[in-house]
């Protein structure tokens, strides 16, 4: 690679150079005497405009600018998973331990280790054809995942020779292609281009939920395989434990986890808690599926917005392996901060809040890459993107939360007075919604006798009700309420305690099955009609609540586990037969 300019302008992150004609947009850069790597992002005929993803104090005017001839792209193959990459992939635990605890500017890395041996095993022979994206063999990577062996998707031929079952390294040639009389040498990984999504054979409609195990997700509002969803709160709403528990808890097979500008403390969190947190499903550890991307508020600004494009690429890379895959990217707001930044460093002209005026076709770029697909290798897989936004203040109308909201489907609005009062998932139901309610319909339906959309919106209406009457509670108080309405209230306040309301810390109640949720609701709903009927036989509500089976009724989130979960359906033959007695039905 040879010196193609020197520098002529430093502002932050940003440097232009002279004398470059011949780079492209995106191309990849080395910066300076130290060689920082950045990315072209303007072009002028000679001069070029570079974002640097590293620290770019020191750099001194006239330092040589060279190019790479390549845009900035990912590795891939085995050694992703339970590696932990800051927001260009380079390999973090390596960098600590040739640098120590601070990263410094100019340090080199591979993504993927080098040394270590993989035993591969061929799933084509000589002579077959390998057709783009086609699987040529596989890894057992971790005990958790199969990494399956991909050919190139802009890559195609006949194998003219190919590995026999054993122990090779990525860098070792596994295969031979040859098409019009070219051969290609294939390895254990390729690159790709962060910004260029990957091709796929056809797009899908969504048609199973993700199960996160979040009762209030599941239930009221869920996402779909495939699908994209935003989670928007201010300040202390649980955003940050809401990603780990759909991190930890949800059916996706693989996890890729983006810490994009959060507090260090936030993400030293996460980097502690993951490798000692384990799969429900397996009991291994959750590192075994899980991609971490670690790029915190005091690392270089630049590689925060290069962050969200690293961990969708790999995550479509598992895609086309034929896995599901889950993208908790927390939080967007920060990488949209970035953007802001970067903008003004370049001297464009600002639209609301400061923001560039391409924030929105960023954003759709982002989430446009969720789906779920027919990939080349003809499996099916998908990419659920799951964005936090951190709002200023809340305010929900701001341009991030704003914006966002035109290309996910489903959203779930964190509230601050929810959160104050200690109810998390501090969700908001009567803000929140989910377009994906269809498309999951029939899988929920063959698990809940077809009863499912019927339960969550009667539940909805319930709560709907609850906060209409809170206005004439604060105006007459509640005792001049028909008793018809202070049942509302009771059931309501059911809902809330006993079934919206989850302990992440407990045990139990940490993760709610399918069908668990599904007997939980129905009790809380039939205790209501039960309740009518007692009414109407002039029992008071105040009996009715005072029931200790109905007070028990709130606890049984936490006392009852997802493998007794029939035992919801003797429980509420106890409030059956206690209501009876109070009606003078006897038992």
């Amino acid at each position: 690679m040879t010196k193609i300019g020197r520098i002529t302008k430093i502002s932050g992150p940003v440097v232009q150079a002279e004398g470059v004609a011949g780079l492209e947009m995106h191309e990849l850069t080395m910066v300076g005497n130290e060689e920082l790597i950045g990315e072209v992002v303007r072009v002028e005929g000679d001069l070029a405009t570079i974002q640097v993803y590293e620290d770019t104090a020191g750099l001194k005017l006239g330092e040589p600018v060279k190019g790479s001839g390549m845009p900035l792209a990912v590795e891939l193959g085995p050694g992703l998973l339970e590696s932990i990459f800051d927001g260009i992939q380079r390999p973090l635990t390596v960098i600590r331990d040739a640098t120590g605890d601070f990263v410094k500017r100019g340090v080199k890395a591979t993504a993927l280790p080098r040394d270590k041996k993989w035993h591969f095993v061929p799933l084509k022979k000589i002579g077959d054809y390998a057709s783009p994206g086609s699987i040529i063999g596989k890894v057992q990577e971790t005990p958790l995942l199969e990494h399956r062996i991909l050919v190139p998707p802009n890559r195609e031929g006949k194998i003219e020779f190919i590995f026999e079952e054993g122990e090779y390294k990525i860098e070792d040639c596994i295969a031979k292609l040859s098409r019009d009389g070219e051969i290609y040498e294939l390895k254990m990984y390729h690159k790709w281009p962060v910004r260029k999504p990957r091709p796929y054979i056809e797009r899908l409609e969504p048609s199973e939920p993700v199960i996160t195990g979040q009762r209030i997700i599941d239930m009221f509002f869920p996402v779909a395989k495939g699908g994209a969803v935003s989670i928007p709160g201010g300040f202390g709403t649980g955003k940050t434990i809401t990603s780990h528990q759909l991190a930890a808890w949800s059916d996706c097979e693989v996890i890729v986890y983006i810490g994009c500008g959060e507090r260090g403390n936030e993400m030293t969190e996460v980097l502690i808690n993951f490798p000692e947190w384990k799969d429900p499903r397996s009991g291994r550890p959750l590192m075994e599926r899980t991609v971490l991307i670690a790029n915190t508020s005091n690392m270089p600004v630049a590689a925060r917005e290069a962050s969200i494009y690293t961990g969708v690429t790999i995550a479509e890379y598992f895609r086309d392996m034929g896995y599901n895959v889950g993208v908790m990217a927390d939080s967007t707001s920060r990488w949209a901060e970035a953007l802001r930044e970067i903008s003004g460093r370049l001297e464009e002209m600002p639209a609301e809040e400061g923001y560039p005026s391409y924030l929105a076709s960023r954003l759709g770029e982002f989430y446009e890459r969720a789906g779920r697909v027919k990939s080349l290798s003809g499996l099916y897989g998908s990419v659920t993107l799951v964005g936090a936004v951190s709002p200023p203040g809340g305010d929900f109308s701001e341009p991030v939360t704003v914006h966002t909201k035109r290309f996910v489907r489903a959203f779930w609005a964190l509230d601050s007075a929810l959160a104050s009062m200690r109810h998390y998932p501090a969700i908001n139901w009567l803000t929140s919604y989910s377009e994906y309610t269809d498309y999951v319909e029939k899988w929920w339906n063959e698990r809940t006798n077809g009863k499912w959309k019927e339960l969550r919106l009667k539940a909805l209406d319930i709560l709907k009700k609850e906060d209409d009457l809170k206005e004439v509670i604060r105006l007459v108080g509640i005792e001049s309420l028909p008793e018809t309405e202070k049942l509302i209230m009771e059931t309501a306040r059911l809902l809330r305690e006993g079934f919206l309301q989850q302990n992440a810390y407990d045990p139990v109640d940490t993760y709610s099955s399918p069908e668990k949720q599904f007997k939980l609701l129905s009790a809380i709903l039939q205790f209501h009609e039960m309740a009518l009927r007692a009414i109407s036989k002039g029992v008071p509500v105040a009996k009715i609540s005072s029931l200790p089976s109905v007070t028990d009724l709130a606890k049984v989130r936490m006392s009852i586990p997802n493998e007794k979960a029939e035992e919801i359906d003797r429980f509420l033959e106890r409030i059956q037969n206690d209501i009876k007695r109070l009606t003078g039905e006897g038992v």
